[in-house]
């Protein structure tokens, strides 16, 4: 099958919710390949998924080695994987003993858990997230995502959910109406908003003003979790410690897995009966994730994480159409000077590259923790060609430079 003939199976055969870019048939570090035999550097990643990049071989392995033993049990049992998991978990989050972790299959489902325990912790209160949010597309979660778009053909949606202004200034005035709030629900960095940080000092007001009045202080780590950032967390570079976070997407560097992570006293609000789910946490999933943990830990990926965010950032400001970048760590959003960014994503792809139009005037890129110098190259040298090429059709437009 060629990347001419696929889309026609596809049609036939898949809902149709997206259009597919290529056929991608096989991966190998940083780089993928299409039916057609192009090579693709890819620095989207799976959309911050593949922290390893791809057919690593101790991803690999170790999916190969679990599967010939045992790979899922459902949850009647415990396996030592799963419990290993957790408690890698719990030290990586610094929770202390009083953590407790629930293992899921996704982000969404990691979320909807979340909004089970904010209405556990207080029912009659409100649950808040941040305009551009983006915390999954089940109905739950979807309440939390306040897109039109994503929203409409489903409402009514989850009552008792609002939507508030990413600013400090919103978040007071909305702890001093005196309405009730049972949480608080908040990615440290919007990723599909075009990888927007909070602003300075939100995490640490927030978690002021949940504390004062009794609301849990949820973060959405789907994204940022798990090393992206080149923190563990990206709570962690705040100094605070929220009630839960919420992870999936580099957490198994590919096999599905989500995970909320409880701290403190939000951790006994769970009881028997109030949730679960049958492929959660399973022995295959886990293992690949203590993997990938000790993958990271053994070979400094955090550390590769910060240094290869420095030199991207610095190799794209000079580019035609850039107007800055934002973000941390391997999570990096190149804001553009034109409303280009579909335009630019295209022309990346002709090129040979990877990346993510999350909105009309930003490019995301989330590659792997394990890019080099040459990686690195290889994606400035694209990605400029990218830029000139739709550059030379659009005049730029003044815009302000956005950084964390």
């Amino acid at each position: 099958m060629t990347n001419e003939d696929w889309q026609d199976v596809a049609s036939r055969d898949l809902m149709s919710l997206g259009g597919r870019l290529a056929l991608l048939v096989r991966g190998e570090g940083s780089h993928v390949w299409d039916a057609d035999g192009t090579r693709y550097l890819d620095f989207l990643g799976g959309i911050a998924v593949n922290a390893l990049g791809h057919a690593h071989p101790v991803f690999a392995e170790t999916v190969a080695r679990q599967a010939a033993t045992l790979s899922h049990v459902s949850n009647y049992f415990a396996t030592p994987q799963q419990l290993e998991l957790a408690a890698r978990l719990k030290q990586l989050a610094g929770t202390g003993e009083k953590g407790r972790v629930f293992l899921a299959n996704s982000g969404t489902e990691a979320n909807e858990t979340a909004i089970k325990l904010a209405r556990l912790h207080d029912r009659d209160g409100l649950i808040v997230s941040l305009e551009g949010a983006f915390h999954g597309r089940s109905t739950g979660a979807l309440a939390l995502t306040p897109k039109a778009a994503y929203q409409d053909p489903f409402r009514p949606l989850l009552p008792g959910v609002v939507h508030l202004a990413p600013t400090i200034e919103a978040l007071e005035q909305l702890f001093a109406s005196g309405e009730r709030i049972s949480a608080l629900v908040v990615e440290p960095i919007q990723g599909e908003a075009g990888v927007l940080p909070l602003p300075d000092g939100y995490l640490r007001r927030a978690r002021e003003l949940t504390t004062a009045n009794d609301a849990l202080l949820i973060l959405d780590e789907v994204q940022t979790g798990m090393g992206r950032t080149g923190e563990w967390f990206a709570f962690q570079r705040e100094g605070i410690l929220p009630d839960a976070i919420t992870l999936a997407k580099g957490i198994a560097a590919g096999f599905p897995l989500g995970a909320m992570v409880t701290f403190g006293a939000a951790s006994d609000l769970f009881y028997p009966g109030t949730h679960n789910s049958t492929f959660g946490g399973n022995p295959l999933a886990s293992a690949v994730a203590n993997a990938v943990i000790q993958e990271i830990q053994d070979r400094g990926l955090l550390a590769n994480v910060a240094a290869r965010s420095a030199q991207l950032r610095a190799g794209v400001a000079s580019l035609p159409l850039v107007g800055g970048t934002r973000g941390a760590g391997l999570l990096i959003g190149i804001p553009l000077t034109a409303p280009v960014a579909a335009e630019v994503r295209e022309a990346a792809q002709a090129r040979g590259l990877i990346v993510n139009a999350p909105t009309d005037d930003a490019i995301r890129i989330a590659p792997a923790y394990t890019i080099g110098d040459a990686e690195v190259e290889e994606f400035l040298e694209l990605f400029a060609a990218a830029l000139s090429d739709v550059s030379a059709h659009h005049a730029p437009i003044p815009t302000q430079e956005t950084s964390a």
